[in-house]
C-alpha cells in the first residue's frame, strides 16, 4: 500500500513562496501519475497540478505560471513549488497518486496566505 505524507505548508505573506513535498512509502512512484489538489473552507476539492510518469505536467488556470510540479523518483518524492502566492491560494493541499484503479491521498498540509 502507498502512503503519502505532505509537508512544507505554513503561513506566508501574499507574494511569497512555499515548496510542498509529498513523500511516499510502501511503493515506488515511478509508474504513478501524481498530483496536487486543494480544498478551501466551504469549497469543493479542486485540481491544482499533475505530473505523469513521463513527467508531462498540467496545471489549473488559477495557478499556471506561478506553481511548478516536479518529481524525484530516486527519492520517491513529489514537489509543488508555489511562487507569487495569493490569499485565494489558502487551502489544505493534498497529494494524490494514481495507477490503474489505485488511488491514494495524503492527509494534507495547510497553506495560509495573508493579505
Amino acid at each position: 500500500q502507498v502512503q503519502l505524507v505532505e509537508s512544507g505548508g505554513g503561513l506566508v505573506q501574499s507574494g511569497g513562496s512555499l515548496r510542498l513535498s509529498c513523500a511516499a512509502s510502501g511503493s515506488t512512484l515511478s509508474s504513478y501519475a501524481m498530483g496536487w489538489y486543494r480544498q478551501a473552507p466551504a469549497k469543493q476539492r479542486e485540481f491544482v497540478a499533475r505530473i505523469t510518469s513521463g513527467e508531462r505536467t498540467d496545471y489549473a488556470d488559477s495557478v499556471k505560471g506561478r506553481f511548478t510540479i516536479s518529481r524525484d523518483n530516486a527519492n520517491n518524492t513529489v514537489y509543488l513549488q508555489m511562487n507569487s502566492l495569493k490569499p485565494e491560494d489558502t487551502a489544505v493541499y493534498y497529494c494524490h497518486a494514481t495507477l490503474t484503479y489505485r488511488y491514494y491521498w495524503g492527509q494534507g498540509t495547510q497553506v495560509t496566505v495573508s493579505s
